[in-house]
């Protein structure tokens, strides 16, 4: 609707404007007709006159003055003398011998005449009938009018459409707009000419959809942090209240076992001295494994805090022999199991000599502990355990293979959640405390690198990958 008002509106404007044009116009050229008309009806009359008083003194007679002079514009005819005017005579002087009436208008305002006296009293009157010129100037004007109101109509008709035309980005711009409130904001008007004033317009308009559609962005994507922010924050306390609780938990077995051989020892002093020295070698132990619990949570803290790394290039034959000195460690903490190192099937290749990790060789050597310490806590007695380590174009892996029961599906992220311990019945001496594999987990992470559980083969297996720092 305001479009369209905006179309009547301009087109109302200019056909006013060019209606005053066309007025103006016609009145300019009905005046100057006229006036052109009069000047040449003045200077036909004023040739008449000469060529009157030419004859009258030549001594022609009055009807040869009338044949002679009467022609269709000028009607001459001899009166005879009007008792009213007073003799003219014969004039001395340069004048001439006549003297020529002025001018008159008849009543009607359409005839004009000129009186020639005569020598013998009477009069030659030359009279022109301008109704003819008034026929052909009231004409002219009907002509001009009609013709003014064709051509204003037409122009009226002209600027409907070219308005209409060149107003037709600005209905493409009220339907884009109606689409983009529909929801569909990813359309622009994208004008091909924005030299013009709509084109200029089409272009601030694209402008100002992409500021207000990347103000929108940054608006959901802070929006999106924020509430990814607040998810973080309550699963984190979450944990923290998960990891308290299950900490206390843990931490209240080696306590609880710790006070009641102390109150033992204190309460009875006069027990045997066999039975003395096994309550406090529990004791000791007990003591021992909470200070052990409590070490690894410190640990494991400290490392997701961001542990300071002393990070250099290892080669794989350094990783290899890390994984040899962890190999013999278990495999004398362990003698029931077998426990080897496997070369895999790497072949040597001369565009990978020195081909290595950027890593700390300590953090190494720690989460290979862990991760056999987890594969000799679940390989049954005469089962093996087996340490590869192989490269790929982009990163390196050490794997750790166990012919124990297996994660099952459900439990293969879960494992290397804080003090999660699969088998709650095994003994606590040989089960740990639940944080060794998030610890190691934690560890890869902190060199970029991964470590994961592979399913699908014997036993299971846990892989740490490391990329390459060629």
């Amino acid at each position: 609707m305001r479009i369209s008002s905006l179309r009547w509106r301009v087109t109302a404007v200019v056909i006013a404007v060019a209606a005053l044009l066309v007025v103006g116009v016609g009145v300019v050229v009905d005046v100057v007709l006229e006036q052109e008309l009069d000047h040449q009806l003045n200077a036909q009359m004023s040739v008449h006159v000469q060529r009157a008083t030419m004859l009258v003194q030549q001594g022609v007679p009055p009807d040869q003055l009338v044949r002679q002079l009467g022609d269709r514009a000028v009607i001459a005819e001899v009166r005879p003398p009007d008792p009213t005017a007073q003799p003219s005579g014969a004039s001395t002087g340069d004048k001439g011998p006549f003297h020529l009436a002025r001018p008159s208008e008849s009543d009607d305002g359409h005839q004009e005449s000129v009186a020639v006296p005569l020598p013998d009293g009477s009069r030659l009157v030359l009279t022109t009938d301008a109704a003819n010129l008034d026929d052909v100037q009231a004409q002219l004007r009907v002509l001009l009018t009609v013709v003014g109101g064709i051509g204003l109509v037409l122009a009226a008709i002209g600027m409907l459409v070219g308005v209409r035309a060149a107003l037709r980005p600005l209905d493409t711009m009220t339907s884009l707009a109606d689409a983009i409130t529909a929801g569909d904001r990813g359309r622009r008007l994208r004008p091909p000419d924005s030299g013009t004033e709509l084109g200029r317009t089409a272009a601030a308009f694209d402008t100002m959809l992409d500021a207000l559609e990347s103000a929108q962005a940054d608006t959901e994507a802070a929006a999106s942090q924020a509430r990814q922010a607040e998810t973080t924050a309550r699963r984190s306390e979450a944990t923290l209240r998960q990891f308290l609780s299950d900490a206390a938990h843990e931490l209240r077995t080696p306590l609880t076992g710790m006070q009641g051989l102390a109150e033992t020892l204190v309460r009875h002093p006069d027990l045997e001295l066999s039975r003395r020295e096994e309550l406090a070698t529990t004791l000791v132990r007990e003591t021992r494994r909470a200070t052990h619990l409590v070490a690894e949570m410190l640990e494991l803290a400290h490392i997701e805090g961001g542990p300071p790394l002393q990070l250099k290039h290892l080669d794989l034959g350094v990783l290899e022999a890390l994984a040899a000195l962890e190999i013999q460690r278990t495999q004398l903490l362990a003698p029931a199991l077998t426990v080897t190192l496997d070369h895999g099937h790497r072949e040597p290749d001369p565009d990978l000599v020195g081909v290595g990790v950027r890593a700390d060789e300590s953090r190494i050597s720690q989460i290979l502990t862990n991760l056999l310490n987890n594969a000799r806590r679940h390989t049954p007695a005469g089962g093996t355990v087996r340490v590869t380590v192989q490269h790929s174009a982009a990163e390196a892996q050490l794997t750790v293979y166990d012919s124990g029961p297996g994660v099952p599906e459900a439990d293969r992220e879960r494992i290397f959640d804080r003090l999660v311990r699969l088998d709650d019945a095994r003994a606590r001496d040989s089960g740990g405390a639940g944080l060794g594999l998030p610890i190691a987990r934690a560890l890869a992470r902190a060199h970029g690198g991964e470590l994961t559980y592979l399913p699908g083969h014997p036993g299971g297996a846990f892989q740490l990958r490391l990329p390459l720092d060629c």
